[in-house]
């Protein structure tokens, strides 16, 4: 029985992989995949997916397991057994503003690819704001006008310097996350323990 895994496409899968490298997983299949979005390497599946889509194949049984940024377990919060982090996709929620940016007199706009945090934050905070949903780099949204600041994930702050916004506050650390499928864990658990147990430096992956 195979078990399967939705993986982050992107930086997250690029962490990930360096990360069962270090365990001495033979990531060869996985690096020279071409084009191809499920590959299979021993016992295991993998398959390749946005951030959001991974939660998804995860709650819905296609994938037994996913590797997924803590940001998306947030933000869209599916029906899946959080696990535990991973040592890898480290950063935190910043709420940022253009350097010479005025105290605004009205409702700010707040620019964002996770309108629900965000809605969180400003809610706790007290402040009543206008969200603007974007899915593209936020960073652009006080440069250009379209917003008053952001709210987004970072991690060295450097893309945010580098378009003139400085960080006006950083909220909750995230990191990479393994996440299951809560049926898999009960029917797969023979199969599914072992990958577990590797990727928490209790068994050695082969």
């Amino acid at each position: 029985m195979k078990v399967c895994v939705a993986l982050t496409k992107g930086r997250l899968e690029d962490q990930f992989l360096q990360y069962l490298e270090s365990l001495s997983f033979d990531i060869e299949p996985l690096i020279n995949k071409g084009r191809k979005l499920c590959v299979e390497a021993g016992n295991l599946q993998f398959i390749f997916a946005k951030g959001a889509d991974v939660g998804t194949y995860v709650e819905h049984g296609i994938a037994d397991l996913g590797i997924i940024g803590e940001d998306i377990l947030l933000e869209y919060q599916p029906d899946v057994f959080d696990l535990f982090p991973l040592p890898f996709g480290e950063c935190r929620f910043a709420l940022a503003e253009a350097a010479n940016k005025k105290p605004s007199l009205t409702k700010r706009k707040i620019a964002t690819k996770y309108p629900n945090i965000t809605n969180d934050y400003f809610r706790n905070t007290g402040e009543s704001v206008d969200i603007v949903k974007l899915e593209g780099s936020v960073e652009l949204a006080p440069v250009l006008g379209l917003s008053d600041a952001i709210v987004d994930i970072v991690e060295t702050g450097t893309t945010l310097a580098e378009n003139g916004l400085i960080i006006k506050e950083e909220f909750h650390p995230l990191s990479a996350r393994c996440i299951a499928n809560r049926s898999s864990l009960k029917i797969k658990k023979a199969f599914i323990t072992p990958f577990i147990d590797a990727l928490q430096g209790q068994e050695v992956l082969s």
